[in-house]
């Protein structure tokens, strides 16, 4: 398809307010707290609507919409559902302790308050494994975006990926986090008035309002079920986990959304806000999704539905809405995610693999910041090339993100509650590594394991590790450091 001179228009002035956005913000920055975390600042509304946009992407029009094409429902109720779930039934635990570090130790870093609590060894592995995880997760919404791009326009998914990541290389490494969270919200305004102009236009489509509940009854039976193979109540449950950890913190730009509130009262407001657009929003967002084997049936490729809907039911300049929402929803998830990388590897990695960093930073901090963002985005768009040699986009998302975020996640999190103050050093590093091993289990032996296993044990078995030897700790004396930490936090 090409897109008509309205669908460009919209598509360039979208580009236009994020780069003007990314300009503000360049000059709004004054050291590293401001570009990390807005020193403080951020009000619970922006950071609610930040932290919900940024667990967005591409590929939840792209992979995501191959599930609702072909598996239907059951992909609100093992993601979105799960998502808001695990957010608004942990508000009172882990949104406030981030808070609470940044007020009572002014971490920049989700991983700062790590050398307390574990050692700076064990910090190190976290954060190096945690940066490595990263480049494959944002090089599938780079990826997701480009097959997109290819869908509307035809390029190649290769100069998709140049594209739309040379573009955004840009105008994430000018800005900084008062840059990503206000272009967040312009993006959430963008993808709400695309999602909402599709829903209509496909329920019109269909003969009305009650098309929502009566379409079922043309799709296959299993598109109405809350589960559906591979996707069952085992799979959603171990997803639930796993949301748990990772939209808590254990993906650590959506930490950052919590430390970055300037108080306990706005980081639970901000909670609760994303947690229940999780549970809203995606009902009208997937409708057309679900309803595409209808309006589409017989596609060779089901991830292509979403933009196939968008090119026969819009009119042009409100197809470059969608396409820009798309763009926005990437946009916004990589921008948070190269933010905070950057400041674990300014504030945790570099401080100790770098002796005379501390020289280095006194004397230009923000220029470090940009070019270690630049640099990690860089890596992120090469892997993205190469998204096919990891399993696709959905392999990239689900398998290994979902399967890798839990064995840092959970000391990340545990560590952070007093009922775990047994679990010191060697119980981290041994549920890191365990789990990661189990991992590579589960990818040997793949055919031989349900999904549900392939990418909840790599979570199940850090927890019961971790658990296990704080057990196995239960008289041994543990530091005042680090009891004076959980004290401050708790």
């Amino acid at each position: 398809m090409t897109l008509k001179l309205w669908d460009w228009m919209v598509i360039i002035a979208f580009f236009m307010a994020m780069v003007a956005i990314g300009v503000w913000a360049h000059f709004k920055n004054k050291d590293s707290s401001d570009y990390f975390i807005a020193s403080g600042g951020l009000p619970w509304w922006l950071s609610g609507i930040s932290h919900h946009v940024s667990g967005y992407s591409g590929a939840v029009f792209v992979a995501y919409a191959g599930l609702a094409y072909t598996h239907g429902f059951s992909i609100y109720v093992w993601w979105a559902m799960t998502v808001g779930i695990s957010i608004l039934m942990t508000i009172n635990v882990f949104p406030v302790r981030w808070v609470r570090l940044r007020k009572k130790f002014a971490i920049q870093s989700p991983l700062e308050y790590l050398s307390v609590r574990y050692g700076i060894k064990t910090q190190q592995v976290m954060a190096w494994s945690g940066v490595l995880l990263k480049l494959f997760d944002v090089a599938a919404k780079w990826a997701a975006i480009a097959i997109l791009l290819r869908v509307f326009t035809g390029v190649p998914i290769l100069y998709g990926v140049l594209f739309s990541g040379g573009i955004s290389i840009i105008y994430i490494t000018i800005g900084g986090l008062w840059a990503v969270t206000i272009s967040d919200f312009i993006q959430f305004i963008v993808q709400i008035g695309a999602g909402i102009a599709l829903f209509i236009a496909t329920i019109t489509k269909l003969g009305g309002i009650e098309s929502v509940f009566t379409i079922w009854d043309q799709l296959p039976e299993r598109n109405s079920e809350f589960f559906a193979e591979p996707y069952t109540v085992g799979f959603a449950l171990a997803f639930l986990c796993i949301n748990t950890f990772s939209y808590n913190g254990g993906t650590w730009n959506l930490a950052t959304k919590y430390i970055s509130s300037p108080d306990e009262s706005n980081t639970k407001k901000a909670a609760i806000l994303s947690g229940t657009l999780y549970l809203i929003w995606p009902l009208i967002l997937f409708f057309p999704m679900w309803a595409a084997p209808v309006l589409l049936p017989g596609l060779t490729d089901p991830t292509e539905s979403y933009g196939l809907l968008t090119i026969h039911l819009l009119p042009p300049g409100v197809v470059g809405l969608v396409l820009a929402s798309m763009f926005a929803t990437t946009m916004s998830m990589t921008s948070s995610d190269a933010n905070t990388i950057a400041a674990v590897i300014i504030r945790d990695i570099l401080p100790v693999q770098l002796k005379k960093y501390k020289l280095i930073k006194s004397i230009n901090s923000l220029q470090i910041a940009r070019w270690v963002t630049f640099v990690f985005v860089f890596f992120t768009i090469v892997i993205a090339t190469q998204y096919e040699s990891f399993g696709g986009i959905l392999g990239l998302i689900v398998s290994w993100f979902a399967a890798l975020v839990g064995p840092i996640a959970v000391p990340m999190l545990l560590g952070m509650l007093p009922a775990f103050k047994k679990c010191g050093a060697v119980a981290a590093l041994c549920a890191i590594f365990l789990g990661f091993l189990s991992f590579i289990f589960t990818k040997i032996y793949a055919a031989n394991l349900s999904y549900t296993l392939e990418v909840g044990l790599p979570l199940f078995i850090s927890l019961l590790v971790y658990v296990g030897i704080g057990f196995l700790n239960y008289k041994k004396k543990v530091s005042k450091k680090v009891i004076d930490l959980l004290k401050a936090i708790d």
